[in-house]
């Protein structure tokens, strides 16, 4: 199986500490070494970094974990191939417009007969069930909604009800954002963490490094982490039930299903 990590923020935030915990998952203290990717929401734009490579060893893994790159929303994804080839084009996270913004999504999991639902607009590049579920996803969205939505709770449970028909085709954890909210959805392995005023230190599970949050942080910042199993030993996660869906905006829950 593969693994996320998603980042939902109020202000401008790096995520340095979580993704070097994840990347070394991704080949050194995990199996997950068929590529990964990370995209950073800036306003509606998006920058995007792919690697086929393992992570822990990726040179281009070690520079976003250098280089702090601000973002209110990140989705991030370390692959271990079951459906599809180690390619470029089937690393995630993937992306579509949709409404004038961009859709960006990753997927932790396999669904077995999911390539036969029918594809309307949206077609897949690459060769992965995740790619065509996201296709069908955003299809079906387009069919009940000619634009973008006004009414956000009667689209936050039409989210929810696609999300819950795909996952009947087998394990399907997934985030997903438009660059305002961040979707979680959840089957079998989703937690999530908000950090807030208090803040104290966090150290990593998967690597050595600790952090005092309280240096890095103003007392006004939020900033919530979701992640496939907890990146640190001294922090209480909130572990998400299958068929849960938590919608984040600005670093907080905004909608529960």
């Amino acid at each position: 199986m593969c693994e996320l990590l998603g980042m939902s923020a109020n202000v401008p935030t790096d995520i340095c500490f979580s993704f070097s915990g994840l990347m070394q998952r991704g080949g050194r203290t995990g199996p997950h070494k068929d590529g990964w990717g990370i995209a950073f929401f800036e306003g509606k734009g998006v920058r995007e970094f792919k690697d086929v490579d393992a992570s822990a060893n990726s040179e281009i893994a070690k520079f976003v974990r250098n280089y702090p790159i601000k973002s209110h929303i990140v989705v991030s994804h370390i692959r271990q191939a079951n459906s599809g080839k180690i390619a470029l084009e089937n690393t995630h996270p993937f992306s579509r417009e949709m409404w004038g913004r961009p859709w960006v999504y990753a997927h932790n999991g396999q669904l077995k007969g999911i390539k036969k639902k029918p594809l309307i607009q949206y077609c897949p590049v690459g060769t992965t069930d995740s790619e065509h579920a996201l296709c069908y996803l955003l299809d079906q969205l387009k069919l009940d909604y000619d634009n973008r939505p006004n009414a956000k709770k009667t689209f936050f449970k039409r989210m929810h009800e696609i999300l819950t028909q795909i996952s009947v085709h087998g394990v399907f954890n997934v985030l997903l954002s438009d660059s305002e909210y961040l979707y979680c959805f959840c089957t079998t392995k989703l937690c999530w963490i908000t950090r807030k005023a208090p803040f104290g230190s966090a150290q990593l599970k998967d690597d050595d490094v600790t952090i005092n949050f309280h240096d890095e942080t103003t007392p006004n910042d939020i900033v919530s982490v979701v992640a496939t199993a907890p990146l640190t030993t001294n922090e209480e996660w909130n572990i998400m039930e299958p068929g849960e869906l938590v919608v984040f905006k600005a670093g907080e829950v905004v909608a529960h299903y």
